[in-house]
């Protein structure tokens, strides 16, 4: 290590003796005046190599430790709705494209967003099969506008719902309610959602997507994204004892029962003083709205088509059993009617009708398609049995 120090150090003395010397004492006189074109085209060209030289290297190194990104995740991204909402699941629309190219087992429908069109362009993207998914809206779960319910004090600071929460649980005497000030209408994205004159929320469901930004904001749990067909619900969540919401709203659940004994398929059920329906038990049928005496009960269907017969009857009585007010009537084996005056649309005789000879209700079409869909799988099967008995 020695020897090596004093080699180097004979280097640097040589050259030191080697440099022309300016200044006191030095080998040379320095100049009076600086040659300026020459020191700028020395600098230029110093510049330019080791700008060239960085350039160069970092070139090499990007190329180096590359990372490798498949093309398909900018594609499909330029089909998402690029609402950055978080309804898919994921932080942002960039995320779910990487996700959705990547990983097989997410599905290529999850940007609600954009659609029915989006997810056929994503999954014709990624090769992965095209999954129909079914619309969801949020639905407010709370009728007790403040017209309509009972306040404990008045609240006057910052109107906004989480604010409020803060004073006490709320200003509302039912601390399961909506308090009114408008918290969901402000982070929802799409403008889905204007506040009433009552101060209760109202959802657009032509601009609604389910992106679930306004459940997440309500402190008090009143809104819930459901499934479009699921219809008829009840908009409360109101646990105190009957007594106690009849004297805090005046649309709020009283767990009476009348639902659930007037329900034809046990959708509905009493639990901690509050009705549930059932979504996957209930049929829409709508029996269960007249029947709520504080009209807790909400139908988003504006207007119900009835019932009417086709010429397939035959006069079978099904629906004069199963209708639940009377409407249909008829003689035996003769082609029945229904009396439009009584009819209620709640296509229960539609669903039950064997040879799907009543029509006008709304779930009429949904009843038709899994009948024909049982007729093909019957065939199939039919086919199948005769192959095998040939061979």
């Amino acid at each position: 290590m020695f020897e090596l120090l004093q080699t180097i150090r004979a280097l640097l003395e040589a050259l030191f003796v080697s440099l022309p010397q300016a200044g006191v004492g030095g080998g040379i006189e320095a100049r009076p005046s600086v040659d300026l074109v020459q020191t700028i085209k020395f600098t230029v060209v110093f510049i330019l190599g080791v700008g060239a030289l960085f350039g160069w290297g970092l070139a090499m190194a990007a190329k180096r430790f590359a990372v490798k990104r498949d093309p398909r995740i900018e594609q499909v991204r330029e089909h998402l709705a690029g609402a950055h909402c978080g309804a898919c699941g994921y932080p942002g629309c960039e995320q779910y494209a990487e996700a959705v190219v990547l990983e097989p087992d997410v599905p290529p429908n999850l940007c609600t967003p954009g659609g029915a069109h989006s997810a056929e362009m994503v999954a014709l993207i990624t090769g992965k099969k095209p999954v129909p998914k079914e619309p969801e809206f949020a639905r407010i779960m709370c009728q007790g506008g403040w017209n309509k319910s009972v306040k404990r004090f008045k609240y006057e600071g910052v109107q906004d719902c989480r604010a409020a929460i803060l004073a006490g649980g709320g200003d509302k005497a039912c601390r399961y309610g909506c308090l009114g000030y408008g918290t969901c209408a402000r982070v929802c994205p799409f403008d889905a959602i204007t506040m009433t004159e009552e101060h209760l929320p109202f959802v657009d469901i032509t601009k609604c997507t389910g992106c679930r930004k306004c459940e997440q904001a309500c402190p008090t749990k009143v809104i819930e994204v459901l499934p479009a067909s699921r219809e008829v619900l009840v908009a409360c969540h109101s646990r105190d004892k009957g007594v106690q919401t009849r004297r805090n709203c005046q649309v709020g659940c009283i767990a009476c029962g009348k639902c659930v004994k007037v329900c034809p398929f046990d959708a509905p059920s009493i639990t901690d003083n509050l009705s549930r329906i059932d979504l996957a038990k209930c049929k829409v049928c709508g029996l269960c709205v007249p029947n709520c005496p504080t009209g807790a009960i909400k139908e988003y269907i504006p207007h119900r088509p009835k019932a009417f017969v086709t010429d397939k009857c035959i006069g079978c009585g099904v629906c004069m059993k199963v209708c639940p007010v009377d409407a249909a009537w008829g003689e035996r084996k003769k082609k029945h009617t229904i009396d439009q005056a009584r009819c209620i649309g709640c296509g229960i005789c539609t669903a039950r009708c064997p040879v799907q000879a009543i029509e006008g209700t709304f779930n009429a079409q949904e009843v038709f398609e899994a009948a024909a869909a049982k007729r093909a799988a019957r065939e199939a099967k039919k086919a199948q049995a005769e192959a095998a008995a040939a061979s």
